[in-house]
């Protein structure tokens, strides 16, 4: 296995056992779909949006909780920048390992000398992640997207926290860029040399797991 999605890496960062199950394995465990359902209407409402569908009567749809949600997104200032893809596929080789995912949207911004500022936005009903400069989905689609643009003025990461309504932003710098790519590759290479151990003392991140009644 050489082709790594950040959800994948996050798996096997916090537990390789359960990164064997889902991945390797490939044991499927049902979870509850509501837990889903408000991320999904956004991100779906945000994709037609940002085409230019016609979105009124999935609006009318909305309950009012999810109503304030998208006007979060709506009236967010990145969210207004001019667009250039949502729900897009990237991927890039890092070392002798592929990473990619898909991007909730691209946007971009013409700076006064004829050249862009882009920005990866990433819209969160729930929480935004507790270390977002250093988690795997800002690495993978900044080192992704970076590949794929090659020339711009400035890349910068977007969590848009839609609960809040508050932005955390990422800055890419060639800093970041050999950070990033270092820490990616160690990643890759330690699933890639992983020895599972027979058996494995479960700590409280596991209580919780969908795995747990079948690893212990």
């Amino acid at each position: 296995m050489n082709n790594f999605s950040p959800n994948m890496l996050k798996t096997f960062d916090n537990c390789p056992i359960k990164f064997h199950f889902k991945y390797i394995d490939r044991i499927s465990v049902p979870q509850k779909s509501s837990i889903f359902e408000k991320g999904k209407k956004v991100h779906a409402l945000a994709h037609y949006y940002l085409r230019g569908d016609n979105i009124d009567k999935l609006e009318q749809a909305l309950s009012s909780s999810e109503k304030q949600i998208w006007q979060n997104l709506k009236t967010n200032p990145y969210f207004q920048k001019t667009y250039v893809n949502s729900e897009y596929n990237l991927s890039c080789k890092v070392g002798s390992y592929w990473v990619g995912g898909r991007i909730d949207a691209l946007m971009k911004e013409l700076q006064d000398n004829n050249s862009f500022n882009y920005y990866i936005l990433d819209y969160k009903t729930g929480t935004v992640p507790k270390n977002p400069e250093y988690d795997y989905q800002t690495m993978v689609y900044l080192l992704c997207a970076d590949k794929l643009l090659q020339e711009y003025n400035n890349l910068k990461f977007i969590y848009i926290d839609l609960k809040n309504n508050e932005n955390c932003i990422i800055d890419f710098t060639p800093e970041k860029k050999e950070e990033y790519e270092n820490k990616l590759i160690n990643i890759c290479e330690q699933i890639s040399n992983a020895q599972l151990p027979e058996e494995i003392e479960h700590s409280k991140i596991c209580e919780f797991c969908e795995y747990r009644k079948i690893c212990i």
